[in-house]
């Protein structure tokens, strides 16, 4: 398998497996909330280190936001994060014309 492949495939399992922790507050009624003030800071820290640069950085701040916010854990930030980096995003080189 390709490093990229690789590197693919083990953040879709990291992605889904985050997901599926910051979603456990809804299995503990009254202390699951607690349990955000800490999950917030590292989730936003793991997406981060997940994905580099300023995509990265944005989707850690969103995620430390939807995981502080009552409520909104149900939304899979990583898997989103994954499906925009492998999916959508479709990073292209650039074709250059030259005149001569």
């Amino acid at each position: 398998m390709s490093k990229l492949k690789d590197k693919k495939i083990r953040n879709l399992f990291l992605g889904l497996l985050f997901d599926a922790l910051g979603m456990l507050s809804f299995v503990l009624p009254g202390i699951g909330e607690f349990s955000d003030v800490i999950w917030a800071p590292l989730a936003g820290w793991l997406m981060t280190r997940m994905y580099k640069g300023k995509l990265g950085q944005a989707a850690g701040v969103i995620t430390f936001v939807e995981e502080l916010i009552p409520g909104l854990d149900v939304v899979p930030t990583f898997t989103i994060m994954w499906v925009y980096t492998y999916l959508l995003s479709g990073k292209k080189k650039a074709k250059k014309i030259i005149d001569i």
